[in-house]
């Protein structure tokens, strides 16, 4: 029904807030009001009062049958909205040495009732909610859980003039660029140290932006500055290497020819402040769309409709502006401290929403995708895809595949869990591994050893029709956190 087909008297109490299939009661209880006494200057009103806060006025001489009927329609809507899909949304997987279990978490996620379409990359496994290498388009709606904890979780490459020779020659020198010029760990700041020295918080345009947007972001903008130029834990890194690029890719990344250059790779996302955003509204969700499958809480979605849901996003594109420029300081601290010039950067998110246009089920439509651990490959689209400390990356451009939801892999992927790599492996079992491929390492826990990830060649093989190898990038001196820091990745 539209306005115009309402009768005279119902339009002014739809306006007023009351449901439309409520319209024909509220249309009797007024004129039952009316015949009580009650004046047409106070007749309207008083529905908006009621219409505003139903539960307020379950009591209502007049109106209380209509607030207790908003109310338990306010119930049988919560309830359709929670209804999950009899049939999934459509979705493609790439690669076949994927846990059963993240398969399952993507058949899940594909029962929402706001999923559109998805897709499952090759690099997939088991995440909170949604399976990391997980891509899910919605209809109108924003999964904290499908962006992940660590929002905008980002890679950086910058090819610089120095000679690929320094890897060798400066090792010492990289190294200790490296070691000085960002900090790791959960909690790691730049703040003044304990011995009287200082290393003063970094400075960035970020900082101006609005941080009132929410008030996580409000609560955390002195912290995020103190985190700023950090690297965090888990699979975060920096590290020197190598890039090699061949005579015809070059011209795509800027680069004069083809060749071995030095090239920077770092990967890290929002640290804290991006954590503590998807903490609350994740909650916040998780009221909201009580009563959902156990199997998908962890999904619980906010709408963009609603005021919670703009606010996270607003969230959510700060924390994607502040993790690039948290790349952005340690790739500018790292060249100013060595004296070396940029000649070539790449770099994208993983771990974040867009709204996009994607054709889903034979028809065009406007859809939230979220790429949990999934690089953006759509045409012409350049990024890197990382293996582990001892084996390649990719520098990378997407073919913009429909199917895939223009997405590709983010990395090789875990094929062990954190615990199972930490009781099978010790540092004795990786040492020759990381000599015979010319790997420093400064720092890393033992469940980051490359034995606890796939073979990242074969993920490339699997998704040869999402993206086009531009140059490979070899690691040659690799930090991440110490053993002992709890991951944020």
């Amino acid at each position: 029904m539209t306005r115009d087909e309402m009768t005279v008297d119902e339009k002014p109490l739809a306006e007023a807030g009351v449901p439309e299939v409520l319209l024909k009661l509220a249309g009797r209880l007024v004129a039952a009001a009316g015949a009580a006494g009650l004046s047409k200057a106070e007749i309207l009103p008083r529905v908006r009062v009621v219409a505003a806060d139903p539960e307020e006025h379950l009591e209502d001489p007049h109106f209380g049958r209509l607030a207790q009927a908003m109310v338990a329609q306010a119930k049988r809507d919560r309830t359709a909205e929670l209804a999950t899909r009899k049939i999934e949304a459509p979705w493609l997987q790439w690669g076949s040495d994927i846990d059963p279990k993240a398969v399952a978490q993507m058949q899940a996620a594909m029962r929402l009732p706001v999923a559109a379409a998805g897709a499952l990359m090759p690099d997939a496994h088991v995440g909170y909610g949604l399976p990391i290498g997980g891509v899910l388009a919605t209809e109108n709606a924003v999964v904290p859980y499908a962006v992940g904890v660590d929002i905008a979780c980002r890679m950086k490459l910058t090819v610089f003039d120095a000679p690929v020779s320094w890897l060798d020659s400066r090792s010492d020198l990289l190294a200790t660029a490296i070691e000085n010029e960002t900090r790791f760990g959960i909690g790691a700041e730049f703040r003044p140290t304990k011995k009287g020295g200082t290393t003063p918080p970094r400075e960035h345009a970020v900082l101006d932006d609005n941080w009132d947007v929410s008030p996580v972001t409000k609560a955390n903008r002195d912290k995020a500055w103190r985190q700023l130029g950090t690297s965090g834990s888990g699979n975060h890194f920096v590290e020197f290497g190598s890039l090699e690029v061949g005579e015809t890719q070059a011209a795509a990344l800027g680069l004069a020819a083809g060749g071995t250059y030095l090239a920077l790779l770092s990967h890290s996302g929002s640290r804290g402040t991006g954590a503590a955003v998807c903490n609350h509204y994740s909650r916040l969700a998780m009221t909201k769309r009580k009563g959902l499958p156990k199997e998908l809480t962890h999904l619980a979605w906010l709408s963009l409709d609603e005021a919670e849901g703009q606010e996270y996003w607003k969230a959510m594109q700060l924390m994607g502006r502040y993790a690039a420029a948290n790349h952005a300081v340690i790739h500018r601290h790292v060249a100013q401290a060595l004296g070396l010039q940029t000649i070539s950067t790449v770099e994208n998110h993983h771990n974040f929403a867009w709204e996009e246009e994607h054709m889903i089920d034979g028809q065009p439509k406007r859809v939230v995708v979220h790429r949990k651990g999934a690089t953006p490959a759509g045409e012409g689209m350049l990024g890197i895809i990382p293996g582990s400390m001892a084996s390649p990356g990719y520098v990378v451009r997407g073919r913009g595949k429909p199917e895939s939801l223009l997405s590709a892999s983010h990395g090789a992927g875990r094929r062990m869990s954190r615990t199972q790599a930490r009781r099978t492996y010790r540092w004795a079992h990786v040492k020759q591994l990381l000599a015979d491929r010319g790997v420093r390492l400064l720092s890393a826990g033992i469940d980051e050893v490359p034995y606890a990830y796939k073979d990242i060649t074969e993920v490339m093989a699997a998704q040869g029709d999402l993206v086009d190898v531009l140059g490979s990038f070899q690691p040659r001196l690799v930090k991440m956190a110490p053993e002992g820091e709890r991951p944020e990745d």
